[in-house]
């Protein structure tokens, strides 16, 4: 999946994955992809979370290596 910007969070504890993706998707127009990869196993839960309360759409994730890799697309 192509995305318009790519955010690297890897390394970062929560919130702080939450915290960039909102900062980033500022960046983005509406319909837009957003590439996040992170490394807080508990970013698969807020980013989801996340996502739907902002009104935009985890379209899809995947772990590969240990890093979580998610796509959303700005609402």
């Amino acid at each position: 999946m192509e995305a318009n910007k790519f955010l690297d969070a890897k390394g970062l504890a929560c919130p702080m994955p939450i915290v960039k993706t909102r900062k980033a998707m500022n960046d983005l127009l509406s319909g837009q992809i957003l590439e996040i990869h992170a490394t807080d196993k508990g970013a698969k839960n807020d980013l989801t979370a996340w996502a739907k309360s902002g009104g935009h759409e985890l379209v899809k994730h995947e772990e590969e290596n240990g890093i979580l890799k998610f796509w959303i697309i700005k609402g």
